[in-house]
Formats: C-alpha cells, structure tokens, sequence
C-alpha cells in the first residue's frame, strides 16, 4: 500500500468514467484524478500522471500529459 503523500508518476491510459476521470495503472489498478483542468483530448489514450497521492486511489494531479 502507498502512503497519503507519495509523489506518483506513473504511465497508464486514461479514462472516463461518467463525471470522473481515472488512470488505469500499467501495473494494474487505477487511480480516481482530482484534475485541474479537463483533458478530454487524451481520454482512452497513453498518458504519463504526475501527483501526489491525496486518499486510497485518489491523486491531485500535476499534470497529465501524452506518454
């Protein structure tokens, strides 16, 4: 288990989920993403996520950009 406060940088596809976006993790799993802006040009694409673990799988993300 990760500890609330990790920094996270991960590689997986993102995906939308009703209102909600999350990164299917490439190591399995998925993170929930409290995100800052809305980045519907990268949904079900190869994205790299840069965070910090703020709850059980829930990231504030950084930044989510093309993997």
């Amino acid at each position: 288990m990760v500890a609330i406060g990790t920094r996270i940088n991960e590689i997986g596809t993102l995906v939308r989920d009703g209102g909600a976006f999350y990164l299917r993790r490439d190591v399995g799993g998925r993170y929930e993403l409290e995100l800052h802006r809305t980045p519907v040009d990268l949904v079900e694409k190869r994205v790299r996520l840069i965070g910090t673990l703020v709850g059980l799988d829930l990231v504030n993300a950084d930044g989510v950009g093309p993997a």
